[in-house]
């Protein structure tokens, strides 16, 4: 287990703990790690330090001549000129140099083996091992003996700052991707997400560049083979309904669907815990066991029962376990292609319908908005609704600009046949404050109708401002319902606020247009 060299990256401590056991693991962390402890259920508690998770603001890839053109340049890929990228991975190495063990995970991101990476990850923390031992998907002995060089390098460093006065640096973190070097490089955080979310940054630009569409969403296989992919952001119910005990489990958050079907990119799940409960979400908190690490959680220090409630040290508890722990998951995690293509928005305006049926136009159009609302804070007594658009419902890691993901959607949709749909599972009969979130047992009779096939022989009418199609009826769905207009008690009030979404619509979607067709552009809500 300590026998393995890193000299070919710079890096000379002898004492290198290579792919070791998670019993291994528990131990060291135990050991030398503060804050780390094992739960009532057997799972690791880490603490992360001061940093409790991404650091969007301090991403960046370095500008080089082989990627320039591909790379969405904007405040999401910020440009770190290759000379300061050079600076902070002689930095990590530097620090990873004094350490008097280091851990190496080498894993595989993407379960198709056509298109899947090898990763070697390099840290100075058991509990960063773990993490990515549990985020990738792990080598047989015979695959783990003949790895091989990999791909790309991870090097963290996490537990050092980048120097400030480093050219391009906006604080003492920095998150740094050279495509041309094939490495990632942590400095100033040890919050392990980083990890986790650079792989799939990474992946966001190889798997486009070969045809193939990277995807922050869930997927899930029925009884006949049928699979399904739900893309939505955080509150919108993604995780509650990829639990469906009708179906297997693919994967909870990061895709990618070529021309074979789709395959899940990790080998593991990384759940947030705020309010974890047995009875909520069975699924998740029975994986919480051994192998899993659950971060910046409290305990009890006598029954070391976690209290899932207590956000003292960051609202931001999560879990992380292999997809194995997962009773229903499909492993190898592939599916064919998907039958249904779902897009899950909580808009707490009580604008849009609790489910209608996209065009390839509207899907694309959609997709690159990638909407849903927040709740606003209170002012004298008024609430008023966020919007929030994160293209590809997942902006913040990708690497091409949004309409490359868009156009792949629409292609493989369009080959395999898959159906769009827009689902809404926030307000109804007005907006928050007014009226009243849509009931979960409505939500999921409609996704049941989607996966039955009911929906696709519906009669459908047509919401007037946003053009989606509506269905006339949903099993176990009170149809008064399906028509938002329908539930408000003032009809102009409803008209008013249609036409306020309707704008938040337009003006974000105005930052895309020169990229995309002009069918796609009018796919978009009339006002």
């Amino acid at each position: 287990m300590s026998d393995f060299s890193l000299s070919k990256h710079g890096i000379d401590v002898t004492n290198v703990w290579r792919n070791p056991s998670p019993s291994a693991l528990y131990e060291a962390a135990l050991m030398y790690e503060k804050g780390s402890a094992i739960t009532s259920t057997g799972a690791l508690v880490a603490m992360s330090g001061e940093k409790t998770g991404r650091s969007p603001t301090d991403k960046r890839i370095v500008d080089e001549p082989a990627s320039t053109e591909d790379i969405w340049w904007g405040d999401i890929n910020i440009k770190l000129e290759k000379n300061s990228f050079l600076i902070n991975r002689e930095r990590a190495k530097d620090y990873l140099n004094t350490r008097e063990r280091l851990y190496c995970i080498d894993a595989y991101a993407g379960w198709d083996p056509k298109y899947r990476i090898k990763v070697r990850v390099i840290c100075a923390r058991a509990y960063h091992a773990l993490f990515m031992h549990n985020m990738l998907i792990r080598p047989s002995a015979e695959e783990l003996e003949n790895f091989g060089d990999p791909d790309y390098v991870v090097l963290n460093g996490g537990g050092f700052p980048a120097n400030i006065y480093t050219k391009g640096m906006s604080s003492s973190t920095s998150v740094n991707l050279s495509l041309e070097e094939k490495t990632f490089v942590i400095l100033g955080t040890e919050y392990a997400g980083e990890m986790k979310k650079g792989v799939f940054t990474i992946m966001n630009y190889l798997m486009p560049k070969n045809g193939v569409l990277s995807m922050h969403c869930s997927a899930t296989e029925g009884q006949d083979g049928d699979a399904s992919i739900l893309f939505g952001l955080s509150g919108t119910g993604k995780t509650t309904l990829s639990a469906d005990p009708k179906r297997k489990l693919i994967g909870d958050d990061e895709h990618c669907w070529s021309d074979d079907g789709v395959f899940n990119i990790e080998g593991g799940c990384y759940a947030k815990a705020i309010n974890l409960s047995a009875e909520a979400e069975p699924d998740i908190y029975n994986s919480l066991t051994y192998g899993a690490i659950l971060e910046n959680v409290i305990f009890d220090p006598m029954t070391r029962e976690v209290d899932f409630t207590n956000t003292s040290i960051t609202k931001n508890t999560r879990g992380s376990y292999p997809i194995e722990k997962i009773g229903n998951a499909k492993i190898p995690c592939m599916t064919g292609h998907p039958k249904n293509v779902i897009f899950l928005t909580c808009d707490a305006f009580g604008v849009l319908p609790p489910v209608s049926k996209l065009t390839p136009e509207q899907a694309q159009y959609h997709f690159i908005s990638g909407y849903t609302a927040k709740v606003a804070g209170t002012e004298m007594g008024v609430t008023d609704p966020e919007a929030t658009f994160s293209p590809c419902f997942g902006g913040p890691f990708l690497v091409w600009h949004p309409a490359k993901y868009a156009g792949l959607l629409a292609e493989q949709a369009e080959k395999s046949g898959a159906s769009l749909w827009l689902v809404n599972t926030g307000w109804s009969g007005g907006s928050f404050g007014v009226g009243s979130r849509f009931k979960l047992k409505y939500t999921r009779s409609i996704v049941d109708a989607i996966h039955d096939g009911v929906l696709e022989k519906a009669t459908y009418n047509t919401d007037p401002i946003f053009g989606l199609a509506i269905p006339t009826e949903v099993p176990n769905v009170p149809s008064e319902l399906l028509t938002p207009k329908n539930t408000w008690s003032d009809a102009s009030s409803y008209d008013n606020t249609a036409k306020k979404l309707a704008r938040l619509f337009k003006d974000n979607f105005g930052k895309y247009e020169s990229n995309v067709s002009a069918d796609v552009i009018s796919a978009g809500p009339k006002i």
